[in-house]
Order: structure tokens, then sequence, then C-alpha cells
């Protein structure tokens, strides 16, 4: 009977898969015709991806929402060139991803806060059941900040976004062996960081 339940949810779920595709695929196409309604119901429908997505690239709301905003806009003037060779979640996150980066190109390493000593130092202190996550989020943010940007790119793709190395290719728009060297390099780079200020980064 369990099986049975299961598979009856696995083909509901494939339906509902189906559906969503088939609506996806039909508001890109009028999109494409300049329907600004169905462009409205894509960004409803990605808005939370994208948006989560970006906040790993700043911790500022207004320059967030900012970031949003023009993922989208691109997305809209780019939409005549989606070919659908990849689901829409992708090719907007890929677009997101450059969007990300290019703030941090504008934005530039001098202007980045940097952290301060007393958090660094303390943290090797601070018992492990106690410690505020969202404390540490703003750590790791700051951390990955110290870094080049394609250093903080791969890394944040890589271990925040948790994509794969395949995903973050496609994502960078570079080849999987450039991933996998980036990734290696930045990974050495953020131990020697944290090892500077004794703290232990399991990596």
């Amino acid at each position: 009977m369990n099986a049975v339940v299961a598979r009856l949810f696995s083909l509901r779920q494939d339906a509902d898969s189906n559906a969503t595709h088939t609506a996806e695929f039909e508001d890109i196409r009028q999109c494409k015709n300049g329907d600004s309604d169905a462009y409205r119901r894509l960004i409803e429908r990605h808005q939370t991806s994208v948006s989560k997505l970006l906040w790993r690239f700043t911790r500022d709301h207004t320059e967030h929402e900012e970031l949003v905003q023009q993922t989208f806009v691109e997305a809209w003037m780019s939409l005549p060139g989606f070919r659908g060779d990849a689901p829409l979640a992708h090719w907007l996150a890929r677009i997101a991803t450059r969007v990300g980066y290019n703030y941090w190109r504008h934005l530039g390493r001098q202007k980045t806060t940097p952290l301060p000593d007393e958090i660094l130092e303390g943290l090797a202190h601070v018992d492990a059941e106690s410690f505020d996550v969202q404390h540490a989020a703003e750590l790791v943010h700051r951390l990955l900040a110290a870094l080049p940007e394609n250093d903080r790119l791969v890394l944040t793709m890589r271990y925040l976004e948790q994509c794969s190395i395949t995903d973050t290719a496609y994502r960078l728009g570079w080849t999987q062996t450039r991933v996998k060297v980036q990734t290696h390099r930045a990974v050495a780079k953020l131990k020697q960081l944290a090892a500077d200020r004794n703290i232990e980064l399991d990596l």
C-alpha cells in the first residue's frame, strides 16, 4: 500500500512539474511578444531564488534590492535570445551571478569593510551550541570579502550555494578545469587568512 501511495504521489508531482513547465514556457513565449504581465509572473516565480543568491553578494538591503531589480531588467532585455537549452531558473542564476560579480568589481577591494579583530579573535573561543547563526553568516561574508573577486565568487558558488562543479562552470562561463583549480587556490587562501587569525576552517 505504501508503495502505491508513493507512486501516486510521485505521479502527482510529475504532473504538477509538467504543468509548471508548460505554464512557464507559455509565459516566456508571451514575454518575447512584449507581454509585461507574463514577465511579472516569471518574476514572481523566480524572485525568491534570485534574491537568495544575490544576498551572497551584499548585506546592504538597498543595494541588494537594486541588484535583484538589475538582474530582472537584464533578463528582460536578454529574453529574446533565450533558447531554452537550460531551465529558466539556471539561466536567471547565471545572470544574477554576473550582476553580483560586476557589483563586487565596481565596489572595489578598497571599499570592503574589514572584519573587526575582536570578532575574529573571539571566534575560536565561542561555544558552538550558543554561537549565533547570523553572526556566523556575517563572519563568513566578511572573510570572503577579503579575497580577490574570482576567489570569492567560486567559493560562494561551491560552498554557500552548494553548486556542483558543472553548475558552477555554467553559471560563471568557465571550464570545469578552471573551476577546480580556482576552488583549490581560493580554499588555500581562505584557510591561510583564517589561520592568521587563529580560526580553523573545515573545507
